[in-house]
């Protein structure tokens, strides 16, 4: 039997099949990526994408939200409990616009913010110079040491001394340490200083204990719920009781107009499926494998940025490899393994041809692969990589990553038995 869909627009519908194969059939390695439960999918798509909800639970500016004020409530709940903070917004459309409505927040515009430069492994929205951040903010850049690819907190802190920023963001979109939000903090408080903390990948460890939290630490901090979180696609803010007006009104009406209620129930499901001890083994596993991938990979030769990862994500410099990153970038594609080219720190080349490939392993944990996987995954890469040229070769690697595919299908549904009644 057709569904609507493949009825009314069978192209669509195809094309819609066609991608469903794609992430079957491929090893997805894009650290933000990942393959959520039927259940988030399920709620994605319900009944929720026909109602608009401008405001807040029980100050709406439309009638009918009898059933939207108690979704949004509970979603902000289970987010209050899941992350241990005083107040949750769940209502931005994307990581980008809680980072925008975070700033709106706190400060005015034309004062200055100081986020991780974006390539040395910030995001845009740190205050980088293409960005709208750095149009309605001064923005100052702090990078990291590009000797041993980490954080240098004393190079940090000279840096917030000399220009006194308004805002200092902690997070990074591209950096495979543990980052020690306390010290940020501290550094914050020095030079009387808002901490804003982006934790958009890292999410998923957080709440599992595996990272350290920033909610401390920070003032607000700002995630999007996808991710290591393996929520829909959408943003969130935390922040302690005293700035929770600040936010709400700079979420709505300063950046927004009505919340997409469908992927704020879809996330109200995504903090419940987080708030159990499967989702707790699910990210510790995803750690496991990007060591044991990392650690395969450093066998083969390939250097990487800080020696290796503390978390989900590992940022491989292929130019001892002499192999540009885009060019791995598209060849690992061919060969069904899917990641995402980026800058190095003190990368010489330009950002769309750099030197750099990121790798992440939370879709491949949510398969369930294992460090046995990631360790053949690995010797993947490395044949990719020595086969550059030969197209023959490339083709029957893809071969053998869809047969690996084939032995761990994407779940229908994850098995997460629900622990602690409706909130």
């Amino acid at each position: 039997m057709q569904t609507a869909l493949e009825q009314y627009d069978p192209q669509i519908y195809e094309l819609i099949r066609q991608e469903e194969a794609r992430q079957s059939g491929s090893i997805r390695l894009i650290p933000s990526e990942n393959y959520v439960s039927r259940a988030v999918m399920t709620a994605t798509a319900s009944c929720l994408t026909n109602k608009y909800a401008e405001g807040y639970p029980d100050k709406r500016y439309y009638e009918g939200q009898q059933v939207t004020d108690l979704i949004e409530n509970l979603a902000r709940e289970r987010a209050k409990k899941l992350f241990g903070a005083d107040h949750a917004n769940v209502q931005p459309y994307s990581g980008s616009v809680a980072n925008m409505a975070a700033y709106a927040a706190l400060i005015k515009p034309g004062e200055t913010i100081m986020g991780m430069s974006l390539d040395h492994g910030g995001h845009l929205t740190h205050g980088w110079k293409v960005s709208m951040t750095s149009k309605f903010f001064n923005s100052v850049p702090y990078q990291i040491n590009t000797e041993t690819g980490r954080l240098d907190f004393d190079l940090i802190r000279d840096l917030a001394k000399k220009h006194r920023p308004r805002i200092i963001v902690s997070g990074a979109t591209a950096y495979p340490r543990m980052i020690d939000f306390e010290i940020f903090g501290e550094i914050a408080k020095e030079v009387g200083a808002y901490l804003v903390s982006d934790i958009a990948h890292i999410a998923g460890l957080v709440v599992a204990g595996i990272h350290k939290s920033p909610v401390p630490y920070a003032d607000v901090v700002s995630t999007t719920t996808h991710k290591t979180l393996r929520g829909p696609r959408g943003g969130m803010l935390l922040c302690k009781e005293g700035l929770a007006k600040q936010v709400d009104k700079a979420v709505f009406p300063g950046l927004q107009g009505g919340p997409h209620m469908h992927t704020l129930t879809a996330i109200a499901v995504a903090m419940a499926e987080a708030d159990t001890p499967e989702f707790v083994a699910y990210a510790q596993q995803i750690v496991k494998n990007a060591r044991a991938l990392a650690n395969k990979l450093l066998e083969y030769g390939f250097k990487l940025v800080t020696g290796g990862t503390d978390n989900h994500l590992i940022l491989i410099d292929l130019r001892n490899k002499d192999i540009p990153g885009k060019k791995m970038a598209k060849a690992l594609d061919r060969a069904r393994i899917v990641t995402n080219y980026n800058t190095v720190p003190g990368d010489p080349a330009p950002p769309f041809n750099p030197s750099g490939l990121r790798l992440g392993t939370p879709a491949m944990t949510t398969r369930g692969m294992k460090e046995a996987e990631a360790e053949q995954i690995a010797t993947f890469i490395h044949e990719v990589a020595e086969n550059i040229e030969n197209e023959a070769r490339i083709a029957q690697i893809g071969k053998d990553v869809l047969l690996l595919c084939s032995q761990f299908p994407v779940p229908e549904h994850f098995i997460i038995p629900r622990s602690n009644g409706n909130a």
